[in-house]
C-alpha cells in the first residue's frame, strides 16, 4: 500500500496546506485499492509557483556546463530507480510488465538522453551583426500530464525545461501518480536546486485549475483529452502565457494496394493494441482498398486473434485499461459500432473469457466502416480498430484528413517514393511509414484539435525559450 501523502515544495516534502483529503489509487487488474495520492489546493500550486519564481533567477542564469551536469545527475538517479519505475507503472495504470520495462521507463531514459545530447550543441544566440537575437527561458513552467504513457510525458517536458533553464510546477495525472512520485524523489537525490522542480499532486480542479491560471507561470504545457486542453487554454487566457497542447488523435493507417497489403495490415492491428489501445497517436482508423476488405477481414481477425489478453505481471501482450470509467467509455463506444452497422470482426463488449476482474477489454476489430459513424470519429483510446475502405489513393487522403485530429497518421507501402507523396498531403505532425519507429530526435505534436507546439528533440527546447532582439549589440561598422 503506498501512501504519497506530501508534496515536493522548494526542494522539500511538504504537508497540504489545507489539510489531508486523499484520492484513492487502484490498481486496474485487481480493482483493489494499492495506494492514497493527497489532493493539492489552490495554496499548494501557490507555494510550488512562487519556489519556483524564486528560484528562477539563479537557475536561468546557470551555464550549459551546469545544466548538462544536473542532466546527467538526474539521468543516472533515474537509472537506478528503473525497477521501482516499471513496477509502479503495472500497478497504477496496468502496463504489462515487459512493456513497462521496454516502453514505457525507457522512454523517460530517451528523453533525458536526448535533452543532454541536444543541449551540447544548441544555440542560445545568433549573430546577425549589430543585433544579437537571444533564446532565453520563458519562466515558471506548468507541467500537467496524462497516465497513459506518464514517464515519457513526464520527461519530455522536465528534460528540456531544465535544459533551458526554466523552473517548473508538476502536476501528474491522479489516476496513475505513483510514477510521479519516484520521479519527485529522482529529482531530490539527483541534487536539482531547491525550487527547480516542484511537483503537487491533485485533480484537474483543484491543482489544474490554479495551475494554469496562476500569474506567476509563464508556460503551460499540457498533455490530456482535447476537452480538458481546451479549458486549460481558457483558464491561461487572462494571464496571456503561452499554452503548448499534446491532445488527442484519431489517426489514419492507410495500407496501399499492393504486394505489401497483408503485411500491412498484419503490422497494423498489434501497433494498435499496444498500451491496450492508450496511445494519443496509435493507428486507429485502417484504410484499405474496398475491393479487398474481406481480404483485410480475414488478415485483421488472425492478427487480432494474436493478441493475448490478462494479468499484467504474467506474459500477456496486453492488460487493462486504466479505470472503470475508461471501460465504461469504450463499451459505450464498442456498442455504438454495433448500433451503427459496422462489422464486428473479433472482440465486442464485455470482458475477455476468463477474465472476469479487471478492466480487460477484447482486442476488437470493426470493419466496414464509414467515416461518419461515432466510432470513426471519436477518440476511443481503448483497443477497437476500424478498417474503413477507399477506391482511389486520392479518397483515401481525403478520408485519412477528414477528422477533427491531426497528431499522427502511418502509410504501408511497397512502394517508398508513392508512401513519400501521400506523407506529404497527410495533415498531420508526424507520418510513419511502414512501421518506422519512434525517433526521440522527432519532434512530436499535432495539427487541428490535437494541440499545438512540439514537444521532444531540439523542437522542444524552443517551447520553453523567449526570443529576446538585443540592437547595438555590436558597434555599427565605421564610415569611410
Amino acid at each position: 500500500m503506498r501512501d504519497y501523502l506530501t508534496f515536493y515544495i522548494d526542494g522539500a516534502w511538504v504537508d497540504p496546506a489545507e489539510g489531508l483529503t486523499t484520492l484513492d489509487v487502484e490498481n486496474p487488474a485487481t480493482e483493489q485499492v494499492v495506494g492514497r495520492v493527497a489532493l493539492g489546493s489552490a495554496a499548494d500550486v501557490d507555494a510550488a509557483c512562487k519556489a519556483a519564481r524564486k528560484a528562477f533567477p539563479a537557475w536561468s542564469q546557470t551555464s550549459r556546463e551546469e545544466r548538462l551536469e544536473v542532466l546527467g545527475r538526474i539521468l543516472a538517479e533515474y537509472q537506478k530507480r528503473f525497477g521501482d519505475l516499471a513496477t509502479a507503472v503495472t500497478e497504477e495504470m496496468g502496463a504489462p510488465a515487459s512493456l513497462a520495462q521496454r516502453a514505457q521507463v525507457p522512454a523517460g531514459m530517451g528523453h533525458l538522453a536526448t535533452a543532454i545530447e541536444v543541449l551540447k550543441t544548441f544555440k542560445f544566440e545568433d549573430d546577425r551583426g549589430p543585433t544579437m537575437i537571444v533564446k532565453e527561458p520563458i519562466g515558471v513552467c506548468g507541467l500537467i500530464t496524462p497516465w497513459n504513457w506518464p514517464l515519457n510525458q513526464i520527461v519530455c517536458k522536465v528534460a528540456p525545461a531544465i535544459a533551458t533553464g526554466c523552473t517548473m510546477v508538476l502536476k501528474p495525472s491522479e489516476v496513475a501518480p505513483f510514477t510521479g512520485q519516484i520521479f519527485a524523489e529522482i529529482m531530490h537525490a539527483a541534487g536539482v536546486p531547491a525550487g527547480v522542480f516542484n511537483l503537487v499532486h491533485g485533480d484537474g480542479l483543484g491543482v489544474g485549475v490554479p495551475l494554469s491560471s496562476h500569474p506567476e507561470v509563464d508556460l503551460i504545457s499540457f498533455t490530456g483529452s482535447t476537452r480538458a486542453g481546451i479549458e486549460v487554454a481558457k483558464n491561461a487566457a487572462p494571464t496571456v502565457k503561452r499554452v503548448a497542447q499534446e491532445l488527442g488523435g484519431k489517426s489514419p493507417n492507410i495500407v496501399f494496394d499492393d504486394i505489401a497489403f497483408a503485411e500491412g495490415i498484419a503490422r497494423g492491428v498489434p501497433a494498435m493494441m499496444i498500451n491496450s489501445g492508450q496511445t494519443c497517436h496509435a493507428p486507429t482508423r485502417m484504410l484499405v482498398p474496398t475491393r479487398r476488405m474481406d481480404e483485410a477481414i480475414t488478415v485483421a481477425r488472425e492478427a487480432a486473434n494474436q493478441v493475448t489478453v490478462g494479468d499484467p505481471n504474467g506474459n500477456a501482450q496486453m492488460g487493462p485499461v486504466v479505470s472503470k470509467v475508461q471501460f465504461d467509455k469504450i463499451q459505450k463506444l464498442i456498442q455504438a459500432g454495433i448500433d451503427e452497422g459496422a462489422t464486428l470482426v473479433i472482440g465486442g463488449v464485455g470482458r475477455p473469457e476468463g477474465l472476469d476482474q479487471g478492466y480487460y477489454v477484447k482486442p476488437t476489430v470493426f470493419a466496414n466502416v464509414t467515416n461518419d459513424m461515432t466510432i470513426a470519429k471519436e477518440e476511443i483510446f481503448g483497443p477497437v480498430l476500424v478498417v474503413l475502405g477507399y477506391d482511389t489513393v486520392d479518397q483515401a487522403v481525403e478520408i485519412a484528413n477528414d477528422t477533427e485530429y491531426g497528431l499522427g497518421a502511418y502509410i504501408q507501402a511497397a512502394d517508398l517514393e508513392k508512401a513519400r507523396q501521400v506523407a506529404a498531403r497527410l495533415r498531420s505532425g508526424q507520418v510513419f511509414i511502414n512501421g518506422a519507429s519512434n525517433d526521440f530526435m522527432a519532434p512530436f505534436g499535432g495539427y487541428k484539435m490535437s494541440g499545438n507546439g512540439r514537444e521532444w528533440g531540439d523542437l522542444a527546447f524552443h517551447e520553453f525559450l523567449e526570443t529576446k532582439a538585443i540592437l547595438g549589440y555590436a558597434p555599427a561598422p565605421a564610415a569611410e
